[in-house]
């Protein structure tokens, strides 16, 4: 990822340095357990992880690995040879990775990585809900004009956006941890996946001190089809965060002007117009989440191996996965920063509202007359034609109605229909489906 869009938790997360100190966990956790068996002497793992805690993994253990890996063409035996020299322990070097693959180091550590990343993501996305559930409520009982085909409808709660917007990170939320636990599995199964070398016991134990289960049944590989479900996790999470962008991107216009993204000081819009204040952030978004639906397509490609295993998806995930998960928690975070500043303008919100001289109301007066009697057909065409005059004539739509020969309703009666009160009369019952009030 470059470093414009990196969070510093994800930098830290998935760097080098971070990645091979959870291959050396690893290396450590499985020893504990031939240690267990009795295949190994004791004390060989402890002796490890007080070394690496005395002396972490840093960017000189990351260049002597890539020093090494010049001579090996493979990272994980540049890895092993380059751990012994920093712990200069021969006996431990002599049973370091006993009876394992690298995918068993490889595949256990990304996903222990993997989950630690979506706890980062969960948390942020979190801050992003409470945003949202914040102006829900400011706004639940704010009128506001409603748009179906980018054209006014009906009059509605503007705070009911806000909640739509925090029922669908809810659902995210859902998503994402159920992707997490499908992630958290530990495999140590040996060369083809069938423990010749490594008893089910050794990946147990590393299982349980990650954190993680053991991967029920592997090749020699973790099978992929739990990295794209984290993926499309993602993918649908960069949806909602488009959703919300564009929405908010519509109400920024000049012509609607309902709501506007922070604009802090000594911030420009433009370089060469000094008026402009443009919806960069939320234009940012709609781009981080393509990135994310971007990501999901390899991750799918990446569920079909060949028999036991090859390495075409390896190339993928050293950058989708980093990429991916450090996206969507700069995505979140940028939102978050975005709605905590948020400035919505309530005088034109109501200006907004009555802008089409009150025909948003066509629905209300429909209703009444046919309460009153009248065949739908004939309350449909005198409210639809005295509704084309208004627009024709840039008329109001009430006075055309009043003066209508055949409308029977007049005026208190008819006045009382051009309210926006009723259409917010059930507000209290969505937002209780909730918890909210």
């Amino acid at each position: 990822m470059v470093p414009r869009y990196q969070t510093p938790e994800m930098a830290e997360l998935w760097s080098e340095e971070n990645r091979y100190r959870m291959w050396a966990l690893v290396e450590a956790y499985a020893l504990e357990a031939w240690e267990a068996l009795g295949q190994v002497p004791k004390g060989l793992a402890q002796r490890l992880l007080e070394h690496l805690k005395k002396h972490p993994l840093d960017a000189r253990f990351a260049q002597r690995v890539a020093e090494l890996e010049e001579i090996t063409r493979h990272d994980l035996v540049a890895f092993t040879r380059a751990l012994v020299e920093w712990t200069g322990d021969e006996e431990v070097g002599r049973y370091l990775h006993l009876g394992l693959t690298s995918s068993d180091i490889v595949d256990t550590a990304q996903n222990a990585l993997l989950v630690k990343a979506l706890d980062l993501i969960l948390e942020e996305l979190f801050g992003v809900q409470e945003e949202l559930k914040r102006l829900a409520l400011q706004y639940k009982h704010t009128p506001a004009i409603a748009r179906t085909h980018g054209v006014h409808a009906e009059p509605t709660g503007f705070g009911l956006r806000f909640l739509s917007f925090y029922a669908a990170f809810q659902r995210d939320e859902e998503r994402l941890k159920r992707a997490q636990k499908t992630m958290g599995v530990a495999m140590l199964s040996g060369s083809v996946g069938n423990y010749a070398h490594v008893p089910p016991e050794v990946e147990a134990h590393v299982a349980e001190r990650l954190g993680l289960i053991p991967e029920p049944l592997s090749t020699q590989v973790v099978p992929r089809d739990r990295h794209a479900e984290v993926l499309a996790a993602l993918a649908i999470l960069g949806g909602n965060l488009e959703r919300v962008a564009v929405e908010l991107r519509h109400l920024q216009r000049t012509e609607v002007l309902e709501a506007q993204e922070p604009f802090r000081e000594g911030q420009t819009g433009s370089s060469s117009m000094p008026h402009k204040k443009n919806p960069v952030g939320l234009e940012n978004l709609t781009g981080m989440a393509r990135l994310l639906r971007g990501y999901l397509g390899p991750a799918l490609e990446n569920i079909a191996l060949w028999h036991e295993r090859d390495i075409s998806h390896s190339s993928v995930e050293r950058v989708i996965l980093p990429d991916a998960t450090t996206t969507c928690h700069y995505a979140l975070r940028r939102l978050r920063g975005i709605l905590k500043g948020l400035v919505v303008f309530e005088e034109n919100l109501k200006r907004n509202l009555d802008l089409t001289r009150g025909l948003v109301y066509s629905q209300q007066v429909l209703n009444a007359l046919i309460a009153l009697g009248l065949p739908r057909d004939k309350a449909y065409a005198i409210v639809q034609r005295n509704a084309l005059r208004s627009w024709e004539e840039g008329r109001s739509f009430a006075e055309l109605l009043e003066k209508d020969p055949e409308n029977p309703l007049k005026g208190e009666r008819l006045r009382a229909l051009f309210d926006p009160t009723p259409f917010l009369k059930h507000v209290d019952a969505i937002y209780a489906r909730f918890g909210l009030s």
